[in-house]
């Protein structure tokens, strides 16, 4: 009786895991499009933030890397947008960098994604420290604890400057990306 109550236990148990794993696969495979569709929102809502006046964006790929190239309504570029990515405090963040080419110049950055610490790091995501980058030239910054006396100054959020210096290095990266793809100036 003992050999039969493991081998029904066995066969129980291979069951409920055969069903569940089935469940997952369906569960996965019908929020998969919810998902993308809900990042593709999120992406193109970060390219108008970015990009300012733009009527029309075109997907471009240069160098392995995929850039947005925004247009006004007269069909002139007004910038190209682009995703940065690196490692933060407590795990990978994920910025949107809008650029103008001629003036070698951030328009404006948003935060796509991170995980940094709420209240500290997640801060990374507010107005003021955006506005940091806003309508600053192309070049390595220096993140300070003080309010900014220069222009290549970003200042840092206090108790978090772990994440204010990551986003620093991810933005000096995708310039060097963006104009590396571009030639910087064009």
């Amino acid at each position: 009786m003992e050999k039969n109550s493991k081998k029904a236990m066995i066969i129980t148990l291979a069951t409920i895991g055969i069903i569940s794993a089935l469940l997952l696969s369906f569960v996965y495979e019908w929020t998969t499009p919810y998902i993308q569709a809900n990042q593709a929102q999120k992406q193109k809502q970060a390219i108008n933030e970015v990009l300012p006046g733009v009527v029309e964006v075109k997907k471009v790929e240069k160098n392995g890397n995929i850039f947005y190239e925004g247009y006004d309504a007269n069909g002139n570029r007004v910038g190209v947008a682009f995703t940065s990515t690196g490692g933060g405090y407590n795990g990978v963040i994920e910025v949107m960098i809008g650029v103008n080419l001629e003036q070698n110049q951030i328009y404006k950055i948003s935060i796509l994604n991170h995980q940094e610490t709420p209240g500290l790091g997640a801060r990374i995501t507010g107005k003021e420290f955006k506005s940091n980058f806003n309508n600053q030239p192309f070049g390595n910054y220096n993140v300070v604890k003080t309010p900014p006396s220069k222009e290549m100054q970003v200042q840092a959020i206090a108790g978090a400057t772990i994440s204010s210096e990551s986003v620093t290095e991810i933005i000096e990266s995708g310039l060097d990306k963006v104009t590396s793809a571009y030639g910087g100036g064009n």
